[in-house]
């Protein structure tokens, strides 16, 4: 099993087995098929789902707007029987069966649509190559046949997504991953991906040249040998290493791609680097052939940020249409019961680090901040956690309206100012930003929210640290299902007023 290489380095010994004092391998492991097996299903369900519309757009076209024509015509048939698996062609080379671009992302839906818009223009040709020997293709049923085909593979697909993610749960269909440097990058990509079950990738341990600085968390096993390395990729049928680069020393990441970047059992992977950063996410660009890494300003762009601006833009009109008469009653409440303005502006950070007034409905006496200042012990805790439980400044009327978030209510004109989204992470002050660490710089590439992690997940009750590691996972695992399965939360961690104070 010895492969020969060059000079050898840390990681090329490729001993034949390792004692079962090394590693204790897990012999409940459920059978778990390759990722290729879900592929095949999903080449039938899109086969499936093109004849059907073909299917549907000829009787659309030619049974319910012309009640004449026959059930089929032979040359729509022979247009469905070449077409379907031209199509299907045409989705493999937009990588629609690629394991590595499945099951995850908006991104796969934005192919689909490319792949069924190029198969269209394909009939369009084919229509104008024949024009003399075949009839003219219907241009109704064109455009029935796409849209057709577009909406069912797409809803298909989701459904199968879904179907796959349970699986996953469940252990089948994932990858086995050894995480190459146990630092702090290395820890926290390994807690990233076993709370995140759904992307496929479990990780079975750590290999770190040396001493860590810590030992890994979450009972994943530690190889200091880096020499016994190939006898952990065999013995726990490692299919990949993620590779930490602010792990290991330059010549160290050179010899370990060196002795395993071409063996075909193992694939490698570079996470990218100061993980704290690259949450936002990366793009790679080639300039004068040397490849380069630039973080994105946002963290949610391309159609998941178009399908987030739409939920933000229609949400928040409606809400406000809908709430008009609570709105202006609220307002009034306030206005009448304690001597002050009913809006109260509180200046927070927004997007790219830019403050703004984000408005509430005041629920504290007008010389709030004097009465904070002449009473040291509250200032403190509100400096140490942000909240003060049983704060003295609230009004009657206000901590009721806290205590069912409706103070939080003028907040929807911040979201159609685009200043703030219906979810986000929760909205702070210039002050607070350093709470947050390393990791305010991702704090500032999303909008803050109206609700959040941090609102169903215990509110107030939240010390500072939860509140970071929340938004945080919010940030890491944007989709915008989350986000409508928060808002929907929302409403039950509003009525059961827990942690709201």
């Amino acid at each position: 099993m010895t492969t020969e290489v060059g000079d050898k380095g840390i990681w090329s010994d490729r001993a034949d087995a390792v004692s079962s004092q090394t590693v204790a391998r897990d012999e409940t492991t459920v059978w778990d098929p390759p990722i290729e097996w879900a592929v095949t299903p999903l080449v039938l369900l899109d086969a499936v789902c093109i004849l059907l519309s073909m299917f549907g757009a000829y009787l659309l076209r030619f049974r319910m707007l012309d009640y004449g024509a026959p059930l089929f015509q032979g040359f729509y048939v022979r247009l469905a029987l070449i077409g379907t698996p031209v199509w299907i062609l045409i989705f493999g080379l937009y990588g629609l069966y690629d394991p590595d671009q499945l099951f995850g992302g908006v991104k796969e839906y934005a192919r689909v649509f490319n792949a069924c818009t190029i198969g269209l223009m394909g009939f369009v040709l084919y229509s104008f190559l024949t024009r003399r020997t075949e009839p003219e293709i219907s241009r109704g049923w064109l455009a029935s046949m796409w849209f057709l085909s577009v909406v069912s593979v797409a809803w298909s697909r989701f459904g199968y997504r879904r179907v796959i993610y349970r699986l996953r749960e469940r252990g089948y269909f994932t990858r086995r991953v050894l995480i190459v440097g146990a630092n702090e990058e290395g820890r926290a990509l390994a807690e990233q991906l076993k709370a995140w079950p759904r992307s496929g990738v479990e990780v079975v341990g750590f290999a770190h040249p040396g001493e860590p600085d810590e030992s890994p968390s979450g009972g994943f096993p530690l190889l200091k040998e880096p020499e016994r390395l190939g006898s952990w990729i065999e013995h726990l049928n490692v299919e990949e290493l993620i590779v930490v680069p602010t792990a290991l020393r330059r010549q160290e990441l050179l010899d370990l791609y060196r002795d395993w970047g071409t063996d075909k059992r193992v694939r490698i992977r570079l996470s990218s680097g100061l993980y704290e950063l690259f949450t936002t996410g990366i793009q790679v660009n080639q300039i004068g052939f040397v490849p380069l890494v630039s973080l994105n300003r946002t963290r949610i762009t391309g159609a998941d940020a178009l399908l987030k601006a739409t939920l933000d833009y229609a949400g928040a009109f409606v809400g406000i249409v809908l709430l008009a008469p609570v709105l202006l009653g609220i307002g009034i409440v306030v206005w009448l019961t304690s001597p002050g303005p009913a809006i109260h502006r509180r200046r927070v950070i927004g997007l790219h680090g830019r403050e703004f007034d984000a408005y509430k409905f005041r629920t504290m006496i007008s010389d709030a901040d004097a009465y904070l200042e002449a009473h040291p012990d509250l200032k403190q805790e509100w400096e140490e956690t942000g909240k003060i439980q049983d704060d003295p400044r609230l009004t009657s009327v206000g901590r009721w309206l806290r205590s069912y978030s409706l103070d939080e209510l003028p907040q929807l004109f911040n979201v159609l100012k685009g200043e703030m989204s219906l979810v986000g992470p929760r909205m702070i002050t210039p002050e607070e930003l350093d709470h947050f660490g390393h990791w305010r710089h991702n704090l500032l590439t999303v909008k803050p929210g109206l609700t959040g992690l941090w609102q169903v997940s215990g509110r107030a009750d939240l010390g500072y640290e939860e509140r970071v590691h929340l938004d945080m996972t919010y940030i890491r695992n944007y989709t915008i299902w989350l986000d409508l399965r928060l808002l929907f939360n929302t409403i039950w961690a509003v009525v059961s007023r827990q942690g709201a104070y």
